[in-house]
């Protein structure tokens, strides 16, 4: 007996010494379930902080921009960073936290006061925007960005509407001849300005566009025999022109003086253009990007909902854009 209790001790010395000991990481989820992972196959495990706003949606109503959408319109009149602008939104605003507003600043072309620009204004707060219009566009972009940094405090203050509502990190900047370069300088010099959108408008000196070298995305909406025309395409036709960018022109249209669509043809006329620009920007309705970036999309060679006439547009540098 002791000769073989001598032998299954060895052995069992021998299988515990020669034997490899494996072990498997194990991760107990929320829900009780067990996710085991080998060691052999972990290289590093962390804890990285997660972007809160990774998993937010903005909020849009109706899906045609073509038509208002189901939202009502609100408007609060005075206000902003200089008690001069007006400040339009959904009538009901999104109490999901996870789902908030896309901001637009809306720039007035020159002599123009907030208030008259129905037509554009309905059309992007209808779809779910909020826009402040500006008491007036100097062109040089720091009342926008002097507006954005109003909404942004707005949107940090537990006392206003707008408390955490607003998404404030990708905002869009539009408006009408001045108006359009207030909004231009606004995308070239503020980071959370992510798109522009100009009407009836482009560069005096024809270089602002070719002036931005990270990507953001721009569009300018004209007329056919607006003045606005020859710095338009000035600006859009800059050698130096990198960024993703589209020249949108109404054509075939009504002669009231100009000889087809002219200087306001892009917030009365055109307005569907910006509202689907921003959808697609704003919204992050990629979808859209076809409408703008293909031969045959709506706004490059489509009809113009509503009215006569139809769409000229062009497009380049969208080859290698990304999405943020």
């Amino acid at each position: 007996m002791k000769n073989l209790f001598s032998i299954i001790f060895i052995s069992a010395f021998a299988i515990g010494a020669f034997a490899q000991t494996t072990y498997k990481m194990r991760v107990v989820m929320t829900d009780g379930s067990e996710v085991f992972y080998n060691t052999s196959e972990v290289s590093q495990v962390d804890f990285v902080e997660q972007n809160q706003e990774e998993g937010i949606k903005v909020f849009l109503s109706g899906d045609d921009p073509n038509k208002d959408g189901q939202c009502q319109v609100q408007t609060d009149r005075y206000t902003g960073p200089d008690g001069q602008c007006f400040l339009n939104y959904p009538s009901q605003l999104s109490n999901d936290p996870n789902v908030k507003h896309g901001v637009i600043i809306w720039g007035p072309g020159g002599g123009e006061k907030p208030g008259n620009y129905s037509n554009m204004i309905r059309r992007l707060v209808s779809h779910g925007f909020v826009v402040l219009e500006l008491k007036e566009s100097p062109g040089g972009g720091d009342r926008a960005i002097d507006a954005i940094n109003w909404l942004e405090k707005e949107n940090s203050n537990p006392n206003s509407k707008f408390y955490d509502k607003l998404i404030m990190d990708r905002v869009g900047c539009a408006g009408h001849s001045m108006g359009g370069l207030e909004s231009e300088q606004a995308w070239l010099k503020d980071e959370r300005v992510y798109t522009a959108c100009l009407n009836n408008s482009g560069d005096l000196n024809h270089v602002a566009m070719s002036q931005m070298k990270d990507g953001k995305s721009i569009a300018i909406v004209y007329g056919e025999a607006g003045m606005e025309r020859p710095n338009a395409e000035a600006d859009y036709n800059n050698y130096g022109v990198s960024c993703p960018a589209c020249l949108i022109m109404l054509t075939g249209g009504p002669d009231q003086g100009e000889g087809g669509y002219g200087h306001g043809s892009g917030p009365w006329t055109g307005h569907a253009a910006t509202c689907a620009w921003m959808r697609w920007h704003i919204g992050r309705e990629s979808f859209r990007k076809d409408d703008f970036t293909t031969p045959n999309g709506e706004f490059i060679s489509g009809n113009i909902a509503g009215a006569q006439g139809r769409w000229s547009g062009k497009y380049k540098n969208w080859e290698n854009w990304v999405e943020k």
